[in-house]
């Protein structure tokens, strides 16, 4: 548990500190001239270069362990940062997130597979997933806003460079506060224990456990993240370049913070977690599907509302789909599976903000995002999720 607690630090820390520049990058972008066009491309770009990282990540993972990538990660990006508060040119700063992306690629795949080793049961690792979805939104519910005033008062040039001295410190702090040796094992985790009605897990868990021997999930189940990070990008991109937004750079952070306090409402459910991983990451993606829909529709709901249930969908889907993947994956392949997992949210992240970019001027970016949401729905292969009935 001491090494979660750890974990769950720097974790926090790395994600307050990436989270803090998504009100202000689009702002910094228009600051040096760029047109919106190319802010969807700089924001893409960042998610292109994820996946020769998540690649390598996947496989370093598995065969060195997590430690010594997420040490790299934290220290390097830390230092890109400093080099991005000196950018004066687009096509600079398009060169600095081409590279941060590539650095950061290794960060999720390394946690994700720490936290399924730590876990002694199927319940205690969705427990865990669940804990990081949790840090993960505790960050994101203050950052954007604290980016917005760290920029309104110092500028962007200083807040670039506080926010990668402390990257940089979380990373040297890294190398004492992980200790993994002890949690390099391959054996299969032990089951959950049984309810109150002498029940074990859940019959999906049942046949999520048979299936770890085997062939992995289909490959259309990736398309559930790469629309759901293809969904976030465009939402991410539309929000700092509303009117209300460009006005105050305030209102941009405050409207990242309403995303991610309806994400931390539905992660503090924690009963969810005896819920099926399948059946929460189905639920959540349809019901956001159906918020952008509405927001393309301009639906009487207001905007702030609007926001706050993308982020209650949110705080459903993460946790699920991390649950999934680790239920149904063997030890000695975290890294590989959770490599995927990236890959998915790097390919979704770098269509949404360059669709969004490029088309905004035709349709609404909503719209995309409730078409590419609904069209992976569409594809997902459900007999193969379909848990065998037992008497």
């Amino acid at each position: 548990m001491r090494t979660a607690i750890w974990l769950y630090l720097f974790m926090f820390v790395a994600f307050f500190d990436l989270h803090a520049q998504y009100p202000i990058l689009s702002p910094f972008a228009l600051s040096l001239g760029a047109a919106p066009s190319f802010i969807g491309l700089i924001m893409g770009v960042y998610s292109l270069t994820h996946l020769p990282g998540n690649v390598m990540a996947g496989f370093g993972v598995d065969k060195y362990g997590s430690k010594i990538f997420i040490i790299f990660s934290l220290i390097v990006a830390g230092i890109i940062l400093l080099f991005q508060s000196s950018v004066k040119d687009p096509w600079h700063l398009l060169y600095i997130r081409s590279i941060s992306g590539f650095v950061l690629a290794f960060l999720s795949p390394a946690c994700l597979s720490l936290l399924a080793r730590i876990a002694k049961d199927r319940i205690h690792q969705s427990k865990l997933m669940a804990g990081n979805g949790l840090v993960h939104t505790l960050a994101s519910v203050v950052s954007p806003a604290a980016g917005a005033v760290l920029v309104a008062k110092i500028g962007f040039t200083t807040a670039f460079s506080v926010l990668g001295w402390v990257l940089i410190a979380t990373g040297v702090l890294a190398i004492f506060g992980v200790r993994e040796k002890e949690l390099l094992r391959k054996e299969p985790l032990s089951p959950a224990p049984l309810d109150a009605h002498g029940h074990g897990h859940h019959a999906f868990e049942d046949f999520n456990d048979s299936a770890s021997s085997g062939p992995a999930i289909p490959w259309l189940f990736f398309l559930i993240p790469m629309a759901l990070s293809c969904s976030q990008g465009i939402l991410f991109f539309e929000l700092p370049l509303m009117k209300s937004a460009r006005e105050s750079i305030l209102t941009s952070g405050v409207f990242f913070t309403l995303v991610s306090l309806g994400a931390l409402l539905s992660i503090s459910f924690w009963f969810l977690n005896r819920v099926s991983p399948f059946l929460r990451t189905v639920c959540g993606s349809f019901a956001l599907a159906v918020i952008f829909f509405g927001l393309a529709i301009n639906w009487p709901v207001p905007l702030t509302v609007s926001l706050f249930l993308i982020g209650m969908a949110k705080g459903v889907i993460y946790p699920a789909l991390a649950a999934l993947l680790a239920n149904i994956t063997s030890a000695n392949r975290y890294g590989r599976m959770f490599s995927l997992l990236s890959i998915s949210y790097s390919i979704g992240a770098f269509i949404g903000p360059m669709l969004a970019g490029q088309l905004r001027g035709q349709i609404s970016s909503y719209f995309i995002a409730f078409f590419v949401l609904m069209l992976a729905l569409s594809l997902l292969p459900l007999r193969t999720f379909k848990a065998p009935v037992t008497t």
